[in-house]
């Protein structure tokens, strides 16, 4: 790097600045004002949302959606699969609520990364973007939904909750900012592994505080100030302004009764919180659907579960379904600890049964899409099955689940070979399934989301239209 090039910002640093980089710092982002929580269920949404189940560190397909009882004993696992409310589909033994309820959602069997992206952050970015190969700068879901179809009513459009920004291994660059969209549409996160859900504790005004402390907003200050000069004035003082907006609105949320009210998950009934399971990822689905009810438009849960009975420390808040068995320390992949299918399965299974039963009760389900996935699946052979087994990262096949949102309940699109190692019939990639939840969510795929407004389309994909009617 040149002397010149060092010490001067180029226009796209002064705008990632502005909209990388302060959230970089720990900014919430695009809050509107008040959540206000103090209405009755709203029933069919005007608008449509997105619920999207992360279950960061890929879980097998294996051993959950794509079970291959025939296989050799090294590769087909422990459980069994069970026939379901939809005829000839058939899942886990250990999803036992959600196999009577499969007409509500639908499975795709045959994703498939473009290229060996094997490890958790770059296969994160590019299922976040909705783009096979993405850039550095691509924004994610959430914040494409928050430029295309801002929402007018005071609510954050894009939340996450759990937050994992700052782990190194599974925070794929962009999750704490807008990518080159800018700061305004970054996510509001709630929660860490200090402060979840699931907690008696739990209050989401200490998370929704701004983060920056004095000394670091004044470097922040400099940075804007220490410009190249062919940026103009206005673009520095419109960065600066989106911070100072954000900071405003993230106290007026924090500050506000309406906007804590959603967030207070006490004023549900015992048996609902119950029914969803008294766990990170069960609380935090039911906050989901409290928060959609309110009018948010993305809400991305990340699928933590938390500490099994009996055990202390869960991994960090992003890996419980990183199950690698002894190889990374981690137990057995198929037992009942906090990284074992036996813990995690189930409270998957609870909470995701309950979101779809909440859904249709509360006339909601139409209206909101529910998108569950790790960003890979896991190898076809189980290593060291005699010891403590586990399965490796495998990208080139896994399930996702779709439901609501219009989406057609009880299909299954794509197919595996024998033994779950690659795509046999019909490959969707995650271009694909961005394409597919635009279409969902009523956004045409020519949409262009650029700063300039007629470059970048939202996606380049073809939608699964036979999901749909």
């Amino acid at each position: 790097m040149n002397q010149k090039s060092s010490s001067k910002l180029s226009r796209r640093q002064l705008l990632q600045a502005g909209g990388i980089g302060a959230m970089a710092m720990g900014l919430p982002g695009m809050v509107a004002g008040r959540i206000d929580a103090n209405q009755p269920p709203r029933g069919i949404a005007q608008e449509k949302s997105v619920i999207f189940v992360l279950l960061c560190g890929g879980p097998s397909h294996l051993d959950t959606w794509d079970l291959k009882p025939d296989a050799p004993d090294d590769i087909r696992g422990p459980y069994r699969p069970i026939q379901t409310s939809v005829p000839g589909m058939r899942i886990s033994e250990l999803n036992t609520h959600l196999s009577t309820m499969t007409q509500h959602f639908s499975l795709i069997r045959s994703m498939t990364h473009v290229g060996n992206i094997s490890n958790h952050f770059d296969a994160m970015h590019h299922l976040l973007s909705g783009q096979a190969g993405a850039a550095a700068d691509s924004p994610y879901l959430g914040s494409i939904l928050s430029r295309v179809r801002p929402r007018e009513r005071n609510v954050a459009n894009y939340v996450w909750l759990i937050r994992c920004v700052g782990d190194p291994v599974f925070c794929a660059p962009n999750i704490g900012s807008g990518g080159h969209l800018g700061a305004q549409h970054s996510p509001l996160f709630v929660g860490s592994a200090a402060n979840h859900a699931a907690m008696p504790t739990f209050r989401a005004p200490d998370e929704l505080q701004p983060a920056v402390e004095p000394a670091r907003l004044q470097g922040r200050r400099n940075l804007l100030g220490s410009v190249d000069p062919t940026v103009s004035e206005r673009e520095v003082n419109q960065a600066t302004r989106d911070w100072q907006n954000l900071h405003r609105r993230a106290c007026e949320l924090a500050a506000g009764s309406g906007g804590r009210d959603v967030f207070e998950l006490e004023r549900e009934p015992r048996s609902v919180r119950d029914r969803y399971g008294m766990h990170p990822l069960g609380q935090n689905l039911l906050l989901a659907r409290r928060l959609v009810e309110s009018g948010v438009g993305f809400v991305t849960v990340n699928g933590w579960t938390g500490s099994a009975p009996g055990q202390t420390g869960g991994g960090p808040p992003a890996s419980s379904w990183d199950m690698h068995g002894s190889e990374m320390g981690m137990g057995n992949a198929f037992g009942n600890g906090s990284y074992g299918m036996g813990w995690c399965l189930p409270c998957l299974d609870q909470g995701l049964s309950a979101l779809f039963t909440d859904l249709r009760d509360r006339g909601l389900l139409e209206s909101t899409l529910v998108v569950c996935m790790g960003e890979f699946g896991r190898t076809p052979r189980i290593n060291q099955p005699n010891i403590l087994p586990g399965r490796q990262h495998w990208p080139n096949c896994w399930t996702a689940i779709l439901g609501g949102g219009g989406i057609r309940g009880g299909a299954v699109i794509g197919e595996t070979d024998r033994i779950g190692a690659f795509v046999k019939d019909r490959p969707v990639t995650v271009t694909d399934l961005g394409a597919t939840i635009f279409h969902a969510l009523d956004v045409p795929r020519e949409t262009r989301m650029s700063r300039d407004g007629f470059t970048l389309p939202v996606s380049r994909g073809e939608p699964l239209l036979d999901l749909f009617g």
